[in-house]
């Protein structure tokens, strides 16, 4: 039993740490935009097909070379044009609403269409055909007892504590760091202190949208089936574990997609797989009835 508890633990973090990475993405675009980016999900599949064309292309080209060799050129590969992907549908998606002004809503309605058109985009240029990844990494196994754990799993969350370190490393001891907590902090102040709202606004996509790319590539590594529409349900995960954790904090989104793992996983454990979304969104919005701000989120003052 107790064996059992422990397995399922450790396949709570793997879950956890993909729901995590995207919900950095969210939670750093919302606190300096004030914009709820729902396409972010798909630009997580987005950077999973751009793993595999990646990957494809650098095996076709060279075969000998081993699976980490691969994978240490798929990965700062990937996250660059995934980024670049983010940056083009900030630059013509979502810059022009805000410099006309644009109510917020607006906002949102045009970020769930820039989702939609990435994924029926690539279902038009790739078909409904699944893509199978290559497998670059040779599993191995660690057991201790009945309790087994891969290298996968180990190396997929050692990457998302990483990225959160790092993320919590730029947002808190850098210029630009500083920058983006002025601008969710007053972003009509900040132009007359000299700050390019633009430039900061352009490094926060960057960022979120690399996220999710590496979290497409380590997903696609542990699950190595693609297809147009893999991101429109963990997307949506991803943005609940962030308004859980405190939307715009970047502990709550870190803590808050390991607290939906957990849930998903420990629910699994117990009751049949069919209730799983279920049983876990039904506690999640009981935390949120408990505490409405999230777990790091704190109420909005607004002067009068």
């Amino acid at each position: 039993m107790l064996a059992s508890i422990i397995q399922n633990l450790f396949n709570a973090f793997q879950w956890g740490s993909f729901y995590s990475l995207i919900a950095l993405g969210y939670t750093l675009v919302y606190g300096v935009l004030r914009l709820i980016n729902f396409a972010h999900g798909d630009i997580f599949m987005v950077g999973a097909y751009i793993a595999f064309f990646i990957a494809t292309a650098i095996l076709g080209m060279a075969m000998s070379l081993p699976g980490w060799m691969v994978l240490a050129m798929v990965i700062p590969a990937t996250m660059i044009l995934t980024a670049l992907v983010g940056v083009s549908l900030e630059r013509i998606a979502y810059r022009p609403l805000r410099r006309k002004g644009a109510h917020r809503l607006y906002v949102v309605i045009t970020a769930l269409m820039c989702g939609l058109v990435l994924e029926n985009g690539n279902l038009a240029l790739l078909g409904a055909s699944r893509k199978s990844f290559p497998e670059l990494v040779d599993k191995v196994v660690y057991s201790i007892g009945d309790v087994s754990m891969t290298n996968l799993k180990i190396g997929v969350v050692l990457s998302a504590v990483l990225v959160f370190i790092f993320l919590q490393f730029i947002v808190t001891k850098t210029k630009i760091g500083m920058a983006m907590r002025a601008i969710s902090y007053d972003k009509f102040a900040v132009p007359l202190m000299g700050i390019p709202i633009d430039t900061v606004i352009v490094f926060t996509f960057i960022l979120g949208s690399s996220f999710a790319g590496l979290a497409g590539l380590l997903f696609a590594l542990s699950y190595p089936i693609l297809d147009p529409y893999m991101g429109a349900m963990v997307g949506w995960k991803a943005f609940i574990a962030a308004v859980v954790g405190g939307i715009g904090d970047i502990r709550g989104a870190f803590l808050g997609g390991f607290l939906l793992g957990f849930v998903e996983i420990l629910v699994v454990a117990v009751f049949p797989s069919t209730y799983r979304d279920l049983i876990a969104f039904a506690i999640l919005m009981v935390i949120l009835c408990i505490k409405p701000t999230g777990m790091f989120g704190v109420a909005g003052t607004t002067k009068i």
